[in-house]
């Protein structure tokens, strides 16, 4: 039995499986009523495609039938500003530094307030397009983001019909959705450069005061390597090659793979 004294302390609620102050309030955010839901990758393109800021190419987009998009639909362009990679001085994981914590989480409540008077966005994906290891994602954004939002789910796999099926055919694990809150407005005088505050445990992040979309897309990824990784596999930023001889048997083909950093030629 959990005493009162003992459920009321930080500590030992970090380590429950489910639960943690961190999470408790980022994903309560996502159910807040100036939140909307977004169910189709045509709607978070037609929300995209018309916000401010905007900028529609005369490129099209190829398989639009398979994504879901209407046939009509152009690469996007949009600017977000002097930042063009991620910020490693605003990461801070809970739980690393309880001082710091006792800091942040107020701060974190309190910026959940203050968006209340905007309309956010919000829309779920699944990481892992293989049955063996699929997790759900769901990220919130605020309105006039909405093209972060649009290019998050086509860097995953928005979560329609077709694919809650897949997935909740796919291996189970004992593990939580992941849940991340977005707000690049944020500021506050003690982080100048932003903050990205995990819960690595507990699958979820909020990202405030940064609008470079790879802190979004990395943020989901390192949620779910860590999910990965808690499961007894090996997460990998790299990619896999087939290679084939010409006029060889099939047996003679060969895989090798490859790992380095974004944009450094691995594709």
């Amino acid at each position: 039995m959990v005493t009162r004294r003992e459920y009321a302390n930080e500590e030992i609620r970090a380590e429950s499986p489910y639960f943690s102050p961190l999470k408790t309030v980022i994903e309560t955010a996502f159910y807040e009523n100036h939140v909307k839901s977004i169910k189709s990758l045509e709607e978070a393109y037609q929300l995209a495609s018309s916000a401010a800021g905007t900028i529609i190419l005369d490129m099209p987009v190829i398989h639009t039938k398979e994504l879901g998009l209407p046939s009509y639909a152009r690469v996007l362009l949009t600017n977000s500003g002097a930042v063009v990679g991620r910020t490693a001085r605003a990461r801070r994981i809970f739980g690393r530094n309880p001082a710091e914590d006792q800091k942040l989480l107020p701060l974190v409540r309190d910026a959940v307030l203050r968006a209340k008077g905007r309309i956010f966005y919000r829309s779920s994906a699944v990481v892992g397009l293989d049955e063996d290891f699929m997790v759900r994602a769901h990220l919130m954004v605020p309105e006039d983001e909405s093209p972060n939002l649009y290019s998050w789910l086509l860097n995953f796999q928005i979560l329609d019909e077709a694919f809650k099926n897949r997935l909740f055919a796919s291996k189970q694990y004992d593990e939580n959705d992941i849940f991340i809150f977005f707000d690049p407005d944020w500021s506050h005088p003690d982080y100048p450069d932003g903050l990205v505050y995990f819960d690595v445990r507990h699958n979820c992040a909020m990202i405030l005061g940064l609008r470079y979309f790879g802190e979004l897309k990395k943020a989901t990824l390192t949620l779910a390597w860590s999910t990965a990784a808690r499961n007894d596999y090996v997460a990998c930023h790299g990619g896999l090659k087939i290679f084939r001889k010409k006029l060889a048997k099939e047996d003679q083909d060969y895989v090798a793979s490859f790992f380095g950093l974004s944009g450094s030629g691995k594709s």
